[in-house]
Formats: structure tokens, sequence, C-alpha cells
């Protein structure tokens, strides 16, 4: 479970009785979807279980698969994608296809040169890498012919409107992604110490940069969750630095509630991690990029640093440090601010939308 599935899940709600569509499911690892009508693509039966869900292998086919989805008993159709699930087609006059956007594909629009490099295939990467830049073209190429057939883009944050207008040259209106607030109330006292981050362990989104500087500062880092990049983060990691591993809903909201500051070192699309610190009443020192410029406001909500190195990193905490010395930063403040965000917004305006629509 990412940032996307709670979302589609708050969707769902709204729309009970409608069916979920989506290119592979592991319903083992989805309890949160085991009581609801999910349809996969052909590639669901066709891709064999080790190699299905290693989704950077498969963008065209999944382009394809979503395209070739029958959904001509359905009046509208709303799609949450960050890659290709807003290729599916209208097949009948009338219908309406409604796209949430997280943002245009990321690895082969706004942060194509980056992937390329990153790009990662095991064994096989010096074969494939040859041949990145033929298919990111064909995707491309698909990406925009999909886009067409869209009638109404919701994006996810102001930077993600900012990229649909650039790549498809089509407007948008931002709905923020639901966020429970209320979850996170911080308690009237208790004693806060280090600083924490939380969220799926990939090289984007720099958990080395942070364990890095904590490292410099000697001071203590807590790291939730787990990923690709888990045992890499662990070489790196000095005396000061905690690995929990994944946790449950409750013991994240205990851990919000003992750390003094949330560290935000990269570059995304939104930041749903940054917003439940704030409702946990933790204060965010943030890249100065992306979805945090939504979330963030200096010296209020917390602090920004303009270059993912450790000594701006490091002038950004001390700079923290020093304005919760000075009481700026009151727990019960944050998590008012983080109300904003709240899931109720979000499903009045996506309810807002579709009435419109209709």
């Amino acid at each position: 479970m990412g940032g996307a599935e709670p979302l589609v899940l708050e969707i769902h709600k709204l729309f009970p009785n409608a069916p979920i569509y989506t290119s592979v499911y592991d319903a083992e690892k989805m309890q949160a979807f085991k009581n609801i009508d999910v349809r996969t693509t052909y590639l669901q039966e066709k891709l064999p279980k080790a190699l299905r869900y290693k989704h950077v292998l498969w963008p065209v086919l999944r382009a394809k698969a979503f395209r070739a989805l029958d959904l001509s008993e359905f009046d509208i159709i709303i799609s949450s994608s960050s890659a290709e699930a807003k290729s599916v087609r209208k097949t009948r006059p009338g219908q309406v296809h409604i796209a949430y956007v997280h943002t245009p594909p990321r690895y082969y629009w706004s942060h194509y040169e980056e992937f390329r490099k990153e790009f990662n295939f095991g064994p096989m990467s010096p074969f494939i890498r040859p041949f990145i830049p033929f298919f990111v073209k064909k995707m491309r190429k698909l990406d925009l012919e999909s886009s067409k057939d869209i009638d109404i883009f919701i994006a996810n944050s102001t930077v993600t409107q900012q990229r649909i207008k650039e790549y498809y040259d089509k407007p948008s209106t931002v709905v923020y992604p639901p966020i429970e607030v209320d979850k996170f109330t911080p308690p009237p006292t208790g004693e806060r110490e280090g600083y924490i981050l939380w969220g799926r362990h990939v090289p984007y989104k720099r958990f080395d940069l942070a364990i890095q500087t904590c490292n410099e500062l000697g001071v203590p880092l807590t790291v939730v969750g787990s990923g690709p990049d888990t045992e890499r983060l662990k070489s790196l990691a000095g005396p000061t630095i905690t690995f929990t591993g994944r946790v449950s809903d409750e013991e994240l909201v205990r851990l919000s509630h003992t750390h003094k500051a949330f560290l935000f070192p990269n570059e995304e699309d939104f930041g749903m991690s940054a917003v439940e610190a704030l409702a946990a009443g933790m204060p965010v020192i943030a890249y100065k990029k992306g979805g945090a410029l939504d979330i963030v406001q200096e010296g209020e909500t917390g602090v920004f640093f303009e270059h993912q190195t450790p000594k701006d990193l490091i002038d950004a905490i001390k700079k923290c440090e020093a304005l919760i010395a000075s009481g700026a930063f009151r727990p019960a403040t944050l998590h008012r601010k983080a109300k904003r965000f709240d899931k109720g917004f979000f499903a009045t305006k996506i309810r807002k939308i579709i009435e419109d629509t209709l």
C-alpha cells in the first residue's frame, strides 16, 4: 500500500457499487480491498507470477492492457494514475473520463534523465539500457494519445497541475489527496526527541541524504518503512540511526508523537507523509521543490532547504531547532494547519466535480 491506494479507497467509498480495475492484483497484500469487486487486465493471467509485479518491465504492455478493457457499461470512468491507468478508453458516445493524476509518468516525462541513470534490471541491465530511449519515445506517444481522450483532469498538487499543462496542454483542477488528519492528533504534552521520516525505501526519496546528515550531526534519526533500497541505507547508517521496518498504523502514530521534526529530503509530486507529520504536530524540514511547496510554509509549518546536500540540510535542521526552542512550532497549531488536507475535503471536491459533470 502506497499513497495512491488509500486515495482509490476514498473514491470507492463515494461509489461503493462500482468495480475497481487494475493491471495486476495481489489480494493477499491488499487486505483493504478484500471485500471490493477488483477486476484485472489480461496481464494477471499472461505474466508469470514471479515477474507480474515488476512494474518497471511492462509499461508498454500495461498501457495496451488498460486500453483493451471494455468499460462500455459505465457512464463515468474515474482513473487514478501516475502511469498507464489513464490509458483506458471510452468505447461509446456519452461516456466521460475523469482522470485523477498523481503526476504524468515521471520516468519518461519530468524525471526521465534521472530514471534512465537509476533504472536497474539486475543482470539484464546492459542489454536493456540501450533500448530505453526507444521505449520512452513509444510510451510518450501512447501517453499523449491517452490524454486526448480524457475529459477532466484532476491534479494532486500545484506542480502536477503545471506538468499536466506542460506535457498535455490541458487545464486541471487541484484536489489534494485525502489524509486522515485526526488519526494523528498530537497529545497535549509529551517529550519529543530526534528526527523521523517514513515511506518506501527507494532511491529517489533520498533517505540516504537524511541518514548522511544525521550521521554528521550525531543526532537520532528513526527510519520507518522498507523497500528495495533498505539494505543500502542500512549500510550507510551510523550509531544514531534506527530502522523500524514496516509498522502498524497505530505504531506510526505513536512514533510521530515522540519525535520533534520530520525530514522530507526528496522531491515528491505531493507528499502525504509530510501532511501526516504536520497532523502529528511535527514541523517539516523539506527540500524546496515539488509538492512540498503546497504543504510547508517557511517558519510557520516548517523550514525549507534549497539544495539536496548535507550542508543545506544541516543548516535547515539548525534553523528548525532554533524555531522549536523559541516556541514557533506548537503541535496543536501544526495539527490545525494540516486540516486543509483532511480527507473530508477530498470527498466533497470529488463529488462536486462529478455532479457538475453530470
